[in-house]
């Protein structure tokens, strides 16, 4: 046994805040143990513009590669945006000069080229190379109607972006922009209201493949919109795909209650129902008296990387971490995030990253 002095092994990942810190100093990383939050920090000249509640920078993915992908725009347009392509021709209005950065280990930064070109921040996503060597970064492009979409693909091997076409078999209906994954060699578009899509962006003839969300948990459009990431997330966990539902879920005595799901292969459709656990046996654990937490409904986190029955929860200013098999809390501290406020927060704004080897020295992560 270890004396008391002894550190403890570092950690292998880390919660990171989505929202960064902008300030005068040099890109870095404060990474803290988790339950505690990890916070980035990018210079102002990343994001030059004024920190508002409508605009601010956001980390859109956190790949176990290391990478990192950053939206920070560059401040007020003066102009519309033209986009003036062989297969692309577009003009438009936008408030903000649209930037993205490709960061490595939050160690150094690389500004996309031509980001006008980019829809929607919520659908682009970072993949790195099967080869080991390089990325991807990759926007799905739906038209509403259309039985195919654009794949906006920037690898940096070619540096530059590529269009490629995919074939589109969802319905007409707006695809939301909750999250977007890697996994498989594949990127994940989720939305949390009703499917994920998936492909590969490597691939020469990509093809999108689409998984429904379990049975029952399908919503209309626009039902829940604006809270359903206050509960609901989907993540990677022991190398598969889980999806973690509190949204109008109880029990069969109505108590409200957590599932998880699990995607049990790459090529799979049907998800197999893995953990679920009511709030009031959580509540009633010895462990979740001892934290001193209030018996109310908590806001959805996130689920750890490694242990698929651990998902982490909001309340008040605690981020704590429950075992559903047992329904013990296994971790629990205050948090801080950079925004928004604790009224506002949900699982867009935390990202549960697994760390690259260079960044899981004890020196690197400091343990609390």
């Amino acid at each position: 046994m270890p004396s008391p002095s002894t550190p403890p092994p570092p950690s292998s990942w880390a919660i990171l805040g989505a929202i960064p810190r902008v300030s005068a100093d040099d890109l870095s990383l404060d990474l803290a143990a988790p339950p505690r939050v990890s916070l980035l920090t990018i210079p102002k000249r990343m994001f030059p513009a004024e920190v508002t509640p409508r605009n601010y920078p956001r980390l859109l993915a956190a790949d176990p590669s290391g990478l990192l992908l950053l939206h920070a725009d560059q401040g007020r347009a003066a102009s519309p945006t033209v986009n003036d392509r062989p297969n692309h021709q577009s003009f438009c209005w936008r408030e903000f000069v649209a930037g993205y950065f490709v960061l490595d280990a939050a160690d150094s930064a690389l500004a996309l080229p031509e980001p006008e070109l980019i829809m929607n921040a919520g659908h682009v996503g970072i993949i790195a190379s099967p080869t080991g060597s390089g990325y991807m970064v990759a926007e799905l492009q739906p038209f509403l109607g259309d039985d195919h979409a654009t794949l906006l693909c920037f690898s940096s091997d070619v540096g530059e972006w590529v269009d490629k076409t995919v074939n589109y078999p969802l319905p007409a209906r707006h695809l939301s922009s909750d999250a977007v994954v890697s996994l498989h060699g594949r990127l994940w578009w989720i939305d949390l209201s009703w499917c994920i899509a998936a492909c590969d962006p490597f691939a020469d003839d990509p093809h999108l493949t689409v998984v429904p969300l379990p049975p029952g948990t399908a919503l209309g459009y626009g039902q829940a919109a604006g809270v359903l990431d206050r509960y609901r997330a989907v993540g990677v966990s022991a190398g598969k795909l889980r999806f973690v539902d509190m949204y109008r879920n109880r029990d069969p005595s109505g108590a409200l209650q957590v599932t998880i799901w699990t995607l049990p292969h790459p090529d799979s459709t049907e998800w197999e129902l893995e953990h679920q656990a009511s709030f009031h046996h959580i509540w009633d654990h010895h462990t979740y008296k001892a934290a001193g937490l209030p018996s109310k409904i908590p806001v959805l986190a996130l689920i750890h990387p490694d242990h698929p029955a651990v998902v982490y929860f909001f309340l008040d200013d605690h981020l704590f971490g429950v075992d559903l098999r047992d329904h013990a809390v296994v971790a629990c501290d205050l948090y801080h995030l950079v925004d928004p406020p604790r009224d506002l927060v949900s699982a867009r704004f935390v990202h549960a990253w697994q760390l690259p080897q260079a960044l899981r020295s004890p020196s690197a992560l400091p343990q609390v």
